[in-house]
């Protein structure tokens, strides 16, 4: 059994304001929040080579950009449920969307348009998050509905080359990726399961020996984002039980940071201008969440140091 870890808290940098919140109801809210108002549901942080931060708006298909001193604007609003967002080498923005793909957003003019809409002829179940290597190779959850009752989630990667492969088709709701310091491995989050896998050798394409890397305690959500640190230790934010974890790259718990809003802490992304800030998505209130942090986040391009 480890100690209890230290505990910080966290402060709000910025809030989706009232002019840009939504009503009405869409199928995401009917399945994921029904009869509960939800005026935004922020999602997959990035962070942008200029400083800007990017989240979505799931259920009302939108993205923000949020500036370093917390303004929102919004860069576009489509029909579509996108859940995860990462920056490419190149600027170019991919989003997970749960209900069409792979999407493809450019920042300057707002457009959104398919990367790819499933393995060969299929559709995803419904894709989640997302991970860049350095090398280029895109990782990427398919969640769906899966979970406990039904462990088909799977997790791919989308080579640089174009070629998908599916690492592993056994997951109960895979959620958020990311890869270790020496991208040796690819951890990801299984919320269903409370618990974060270890794929050993991603880059292959076909990883063996995947094993239980955390186990977390029980209770509503469970694991949902993940970051990394520049010496490799694991963030996890904790949808449900409103706070993020911070794991030694052995397993071992060093910090808990403790959301100053709500419960619902979906992501989270290292930014600021030593790296050492950790921005957190708490999709409840709409806010983005803060805390200062003695390491620095590990970048995944140069386009962002």
């Amino acid at each position: 059994m480890f100690a209890a870890p230290p505990v910080i808290q966290t402060e709000v940098f910025a809030e989706v304001p009232k002019a840009l919140h939504r009503s009405g109801e869409s199928a995401w809210m009917r399945t994921n929040r029904p009869g509960v108002e939800t005026p935004s549901f922020l999602e997959g942080p990035s962070f942008d080579k200029d400083g800007n931060l990017f989240v979505v708006d799931v259920p009302h298909g939108r993205v923000f950009r949020i500036t370093p001193d917390g303004a929102f604007t919004v860069v576009t609003e489509y029909d579509g449920e996108p859940n995860g967002l990462k920056i490419a080498r190149d600027g170019r923005i991919i989003i997970t969307d749960f209900r069409h793909g792979l999407m493809q957003l450019d920042p300057a003019s707002g457009k959104v348009t398919p990367l790819l809409h499933g393995p060969r002829s299929e559709r995803f179940k419904g894709v989640n998050d997302l991970f860049f290597g350095t090398n280029g190779d895109l990782y990427f959850t398919d969640q769906g509905e899966t979970g406990l009752h039904d462990p088909t989630g799977r997790v791919y990667r989308l080579a640089a080359d174009g070629r998908l492969d599916c690492l592993v088709n056994t997951v109960p709701s895979p959620n958020g990726l990311v890869m270790d310091r020496h991208e040796k491995a690819l951890y990801v989050a299984v919320t269903r399961g409370n618990c974060i896998w270890r794929l050993p050798d991603p880059q292959s394409g076909s990883p063996g020996k995947v094993g239980l890397f955390i186990q977390l305690s029980g209770g509503p959500g469970g694991p949902d984002g993940l970051a990394l640190d520049s010496e490799g230790n694991l963030a996890i934010a904790h949808f449900g039980l409103g706070c993020v974890w911070l794991f030694s790259p052995h397993g071992e718990p060093l910090l808990r940071i403790n959301s100053c809003r709500g419960r619902l802490t979906t992501n989270l992304a290292y930014g600021g201008a030593d790296g050492c800030s950790l921005f957190i998505t708490e999709s409840e209130s709409g806010c983005i969440l803060r805390a200062e942090l003695p390491v620095a986040g590990k970048q995944m391009f140069s386009h962002q140091e």
